[in-house]
């Protein structure tokens, strides 16, 4: 049977553009499909661009090996691809002696992570690499970083393309029927609306996973996992920034929390903070400079809320409401929905994106073993 193209890959976020390149480097053809106008315009654009060390997640999960995996794999793609990054590595801060219990555990997970180079630090220490800090202890992760997400894109995008594979914006995906004897029929609308027949399907498109799951004949309304939309804004800081490293409180509920970072530029940041929303609104709201003022006083005392200006907002995927214990990343094969050749991933929020190498490289390993 022949087909149009090897796979196609709906979403040319991070993670989709990962799943595209991972699969043309095993000499597939690869079409990725985008209904924005541009690459990366949801979730990869709207997020802190810090590269992971993969200090928190649980023992055995796809996060802990993920993020670790895709983290060492990002700095060497970056550096060969010349996309701007900088390791500067973090610091988790335990503000009082209630926290340190906190980090110790965080300490302990991380090493079972196999991420390298941690490090306790005192208060006097951590105050010795920033001195205008407040932290009864620290942790170091050397590894940590921040990078130009939109320019890993490109080079994802460019890889794709070198490959003979293309990359096509402003083409939504419609639905697609399993055909008989493999493969797919996949309508995709927009100005060239089509019907094109792909091997194999990917579907990473961020807050779209549950909808597009959905239109995919044959595709068990059951394995399709409720989504929960996480808000999160950021405060850009006006003037000298106080820390060169990523400085994070402890784990919230639900999210890493409000942290810190120098970005490229040399401007400080601070966010995301959390809250659940019905329908995607990237509105700021000016009047949270007081809270985020309040909550990053714990580790910068010298804090204003003067020089706290609204910057934007990200919304996350999450596959857990309030209250709810936070799951790991779910990439859906044959084994959950019962359809040859097709992966659905759900739930890729942080780290997704220091994750999306390994992500990519793991759908094209089954889909490919698979077939």
């Amino acid at each position: 049977m022949s087909f149009d193209f090897d796979a196609t890959v709906v979403g040319a976020g991070a993670v989709g553009l990962a799943c595209g390149r991972a699969l043309s480097k095993r000499g597939l053809t690869v079409l990725v499909l985008e209904k924005e106008g541009h690459i990366g315009q949801g979730v990869s654009s709207r997020n802190s661009e810090v590269i992971h060390g993969g200090l928190y997640y649980p023992t055995g999960s796809l996060k802990a090996r993920f993020c670790v995996e895709g983290r060492r794999a990002l700095y060497g793609f970056l550096e060969s691809r010349k996309v701007d990054h900088w390791k500067c590595g973090k610091l988790v801060v335990a503000t009082q002696e209630a926290e340190v219990e906190r980090i110790e555990a965080i300490f302990e997970q991380a090493t079972t992570n196999g991420v390298e180079g941690l490090e306790h630090l005192t208060g006097a220490q951590a105050r010795a690499l920033e001195p205008e800090l407040n932290a009864r202890a620290a942790i170091l992760s050397p590894e940590s970083g921040v990078f130009d997400s939109h320019g890993y894109m490109l080079a994802l995008q460019g890889e794709i393309e070198d490959a003979g594979g293309s990359v096509v914006t402003g083409a939504p995906f419609e639905s697609a029927e399993p055909r008989q004897g493999g493969g797919f029929a996949i309508r995709v609308s927009g100005e060239g609306a089509t019907t094109l027949t792909s091997r194999l399907l990917v579907t990473a498109p961020g807050l779209s996973a549950q909808p597009v799951a959905a239109r995919i004949e044959g595709y068990p309304v059951g394995d399709i996992p409720a989504r929960h939309l996480g808000k999160g804004v950021y405060f850009r800081l006006t003037g000298r920034a106080p820390f060169n490293r990523l400085i994070y409180p402890p784990p919230i509920p639900g999210a890493l929390g409000t942290h810190y970072r120098k970005d490229l530029g040399g401007q400080g940041v601070f966010g995301p903070d959390l809250a659940y929303v019905e329908a995607e609104d990237y509105s700021v709201d000016p009047a949270k400079a007081d809270e985020f003022a309040r909550y990053i006083s714990r580790f910068w005392p010298g804090v204003t809320v003067e020089r706290l200006t609204p910057d934007y907002a990200g919304i996350r995927p999450k596959l857990h409401g309030p209250g709810e214990p936070q799951p790991d990343f779910q990439l859906h094969g044959r084994e959950h929905h019962g359809i040859d050749g097709l992966m659905a991933l759900f739930g890729i929020e942080s780290p997704g994106l220091t994750s999306s190498l390994a992500i990519g490289e793991a759908v094209a390993a089954v889909l490919t073993e698979a077939s």
